[in-house]
């Protein structure tokens, strides 16, 4: 009888100060990592939330690489929109000059050679690529946008749109322009584009043209025209960019307020988990001396 209660003692006793030492472990891995659980059987419903937070975070970080890619080749795009303008706007002001009836032929093929260099620039701009080096203005298309055919003139051979690239929370925005929604329009004599018409005018004015003074007064309206595709194209990109930034701001918040519940749900209160622990630490070092003492006694020292 006496065996089996002394065993029954000690079991006990080392049960519950292996359980004290256990809860201070545990505080004690709390407080280093800041982390209050550290298994999932400690609170399945609060480490499922957590799951579900992390995994949010990670499509997140997924959405902000494609929100930094689709920023990148849109404003690769202004830029080479802006490019654009610059070219078209010079065209004017030597069509501008062609268009006086004061210069002579020598001029004017001066004038042509500028504009023909200024095509081969457009032409250079409108195959740029972009932040992977895809055709900038192709759409969907790896290759070049524009190939060129046995008389030099460009020929789109891009996809009809550029590609959408999703921000999260189920929104998109299309990361780009292709060649046609803004090199192409409607001029004084139809559907045309703007190689079309600087290369008329060159041609025009290097001799192919009866009257080039008059080409250069045509071409005027023209290339107003493509100037304003242009520029509305900028327009396009410009919303574009402010969408991704409206999206990231709002990417950002609630990213701050999964943080916040991740905090609240798994992160450990330092002040309570601290004063837990010294509770456990002092019940632990007293059940330790008791069980010292008692373990040193027998029943002679009952008896006395």
């Amino acid at each position: 009888m006496t065996m089996l209660s002394t065993s029954a003692f000690y079991e006990r006793a080392t049960r519950n100060i292996g359980t004290l030492r256990g809860r201070a472990e545990g505080l004690q891995t709390a407080l280093g990592t800041g982390q209050k659980l550290s298994r999932s059987s400690d609170d399945p419903v609060a480490a499922s939330r957590l799951r579900s937070l992390t995994r949010a975070d990670a499509m997140a970080a997924i959405d902000t690489t494609n929100a930094a890619r689709a920023a990148s080749d849109l404003t690769l795009t202004d830029s080479a929109l802006s490019s654009f303008a610059n070219h078209v706007i010079r065209a004017q002001e030597l069509a501008t000059q062609a268009a006086s009836g004061l210069l002579t032929g020598d001029q004017r093929k001066g004038i042509a050679t500028e504009l023909a260099q200024l095509g081969q620039e457009i032409a250079r701009l409108a195959n740029a690529r972009d932040s992977v080096g895809h055709a900038l203005f192709g759409g969907e298309t790896a290759g070049a946008a524009y190939t060129f055919d046995a008389a030099g003139n460009p020929v789109y051979a891009g996809t009809a749109s550029a590609g959408e690239m999703p921000l999260g929370e189920g929104q998109s925005v299309t990361r780009g322009l292709t060649g046609p929604e803004f090199l192409s329009f409607t001029g004084s004599s139809g559907a045309t584009d703007l190689f079309a018409v600087i290369g008329g005018l060159a041609a025009a004015l290097d001799g192919g043209a009866a009257d080039p003074a008059q080409a250069a007064r045509d071409a005027l309206g023209d290339l107003a025209g493509g100037l304003e595709a242009i520029t509305t194209a900028q327009t396009v990109v410009g919303a574009r960019l402010n969408w991704i930034d409206l999206i990231g701001d709002r990417r950002v918040q609630t990213s701050e307020l999964r943080a916040e519940e991740q905090a609240d749900v798994g992160g450990t209160d330092l002040a309570a988990t601290v004063t837990e622990l010294q509770q456990v630490m002092t019940v632990l070092e007293a059940s330790q001396a008791s069980f010292a003492k008692l373990a040193g006694l027998s029943l002679f020292n009952v008896l006395r």
